[in-house]
């Protein structure tokens, strides 16, 4: 047999040995393991009411009311006064546009942009705009961030348990209870999942 058609037969027979471990083997591997030693991370940590899929643990999302016109684009989101409300999102919270604004720290339109939030959520929340956390006008580098600070969550508290008629005492409880500490115990700050934290409230009888 001729040195180049060995050549390119064993080339060949060394690219289905590598398909079959790499493509197939190693592949079913990590998944079986990933099932079997944590499903719900591996599955993208669902989170379900009532049977329901309502989102994830890994991602934030809005809680806003509805649009009171469907078909108008442009009206501005109405945060929903019964929910605790998420830190700002620059894509909205849509997986598909995860990503910061890119605005610097000398940008006029970040500081406009952090103003107006900070007046915003003082009015919405009845609190003077100085009491309102950083973590609260300021939006993750992902945009998908579901945690906010301890301040920001206890900042929420006289509003949403006003709204829904729960004595304060029992959202601090919640609050304590599904607050997350920092990444590997020493990066970052403890921060209080929203989503979990809206789930419990909303599954309260």
């Amino acid at each position: 047999m001729p040195a180049f058609l060995r050549t390119h037969l064993t080339a060949l027979r060394m690219l289905l040995v590598l398909t079959v471990i790499l493509g197939l083997a190693y592949p079913l591997l990590v998944t079986g393991v990933s099932q079997l030693a944590f499903a719900d991370r591996a599955n993208g940590s669902i989170v379900k009411s009532d049977g329901k899929e309502i989102g994830s643990s890994l991602l934030g999302q809005n809680y806003d009311l509805p649009k009171q016109d469907p078909n108008n684009a442009d009206e501005p989101a109405r945060p929903d006064p019964k929910f605790f409300q998420p830190r700002p999102s620059a894509g909205s919270y849509d997986p598909k546009a995860s990503g910061a604004s890119n605005l610097g720290p000398n940008s006029d339109d970040l500081l406009k942009a952090v103003n107006d939030r900070r007046a915003a959520i003082a009015a919405f929340d009845g609190v003077d705009p100085s009491a309102v956390p950083p973590d609260a006008v300021t939006a993750s580098g992902s945009g998908l961030d579901p945690h906010i600070s301890v301040a920001y969550a206890e900042e929420q508290v006289p509003r949403v348990a006003k709204e829904r008629g729960i004595p304060a005492e029992e959202l601090n409880q919640l609050i304590e209870k599904y607050t997350e500490g920092r990444s590997l115990g020493f990066l970052g700050q403890d921060g209080v999942n929203v989503v979990l934290l809206n789930k419990a409230i909303g599954e309260r009888r």
